[in-house]
């Protein structure tokens, strides 16, 4: 699907998009890549245990129908709706940035994710003085009109939504709707569950690893105009939300601290690096303010061209060149055509097939790298 156009999948549509993005190997891009291929979720269903052993896997998990009546039924008991990429109220800053999640789950006042929204991050061990600057920005910021977005984490994360509870917050979680972390938020959850907006791109159930929080970080970076960072350590996850709202465009703010704090060491190193310096929440609000408004157009559509629909599979000797011209460092797809002389066509659905097999990983921007097992 493209754009914000208003468009919604009938229920039969929704349950193939959530079982085709719940399957082995099956992420943001291949489902995008999928799509485009096949033209329909159902149809890509159908299509993937071939596509995976063409990419040389013996076989692929399915989601199962029974799986996806699970799911299904635990998003009816919370009251939690399935958005995919495109309908109204999928939020339109998301969109734009490498690799959308095609679906994502959430509760509350969906209403809320069409708002201009500002993320806020900072330490799980926060200063005092640093919760109460969180708060009163993330209290201002709302009155202004802004929704602010967070990782429901400890510390600055929890009082950002506290500051924002009566105007609007949304918390994103590493894990299921079901599996908030950590378990001392439990009532902050249910607060924003009631009056704000909980989301996720994960399945219920899932209990959050350590690698799900970046991928937590790039949807609170990627829903909002700007990224706030009140303390952060030289080596924290709030310091990658930065880098990844910085790569996608989005503005980033930081409050100074004192050179003694080592939470401050973070935020300080973003100034001299060009984040902008933020000591109330005006310095937010002024910067933004002009951004809002303007037309969105996302860098990645579902519906875009891309020769895929008619490529022919490879044959065995071209599969052969593109697995040669991949290694552990990630490279550019354009630079594999460039290298095998191949059609694009065919080299983006030789992807897809190795992706299926998982035998490669994607990288932002494009890039893929061939995975340790088949070096």
């Amino acid at each position: 699907m493209s754009g914000q156009t208003g468009r919604r999948l009938d229920d039969g549509q929704r349950r193939a998009w959530l079982r085709l993005i719940r399957t082995e190997n099956v992420g943001p891009a291949t489902f995008r890549d999928l799509i485009n291929r096949f033209g329909s979720a159902g149809k890509a269903l159908e299509a993937l245990p071939d596509l995976a052993r063409r990419g040389g896997a013996a076989g692929i998990r399915l989601a199962s129908e029974d799986m996806i009546d699970a799911e299904l039924e635990a998003a009816a008991r919370m009251g939690a709706d399935f958005i995919a990429i495109g309908e109204p109220c999928y939020p339109p800053l998301l969109m734009r940035v490498d690799h959308p999640p095609p679906l994502i789950a959430a509760r509350g006042n969906l209403d809320l994710l069409r708002n201009p929204m500002i993320a806020i991050v900072g330490a799980r061990n926060a200063s005092l003085a640093g919760a109460k600057m969180a708060a009163r920005l993330s209290a201002e910021l709302g009155r202004q009109g802004y929704v602010i977005a967070s990782g429901l984490a400890r510390g600055i994360d929890a009082a950002a939504h506290g500051g924002a509870l009566d105007t609007g917050t949304v918390a994103v979680l590493a894990g299921g709707l079901d599996r908030p972390y950590p378990p001392e938020n439990d009532g902050l959850h249910t607060e924003i569950a009631e009056r704000g907006v909980v989301l996720t791109e994960m399945p219920f159930g899932w209990t959050p690893r350590a690698r799900d929080f970046p991928r937590r970080n790039r949807i609170v970076a990627g829903v909002a105009y700007g990224l706030l960072v009140v303390e952060a350590a030289t080596r924290s996850g709030s310091l990658i939300s930065a880098r990844l709202a910085n790569e996608m465009g989005r503005l980033v703010f930081a409050i100074p601290g004192s050179p003694l704090d080592p939470r401050s060491a973070g935020t300080n190193r973003l100034l001299k690096d060009g984040a902008i310096l933020v000591t109330e929440a005006a310095d937010v609000s002024d910067a933004i303010a002009p951004l809002i408004g303007r037309e969105l157009q996302p860098t990645l559509d579902m519906e875009e061209p891309s020769g895929l629909e008619m490529a022919e599979p490879p044959g065995d000797d071209e599969r052969q060149r593109i697995l040669e011209a991949l290694g552990p460092t990630p490279i550019h797809v354009d630079e594999i055509i460039a290298h095998t002389g191949l059609a694009p066509a065919q080299v983006f659905l030789a992807i897809l097939e190795l992706d299926l097999a998982g035998r490669i990983e994607r990288h932002p921007g494009g890039a893929v790298s061939l995975l340790m097992g088949d070096l």
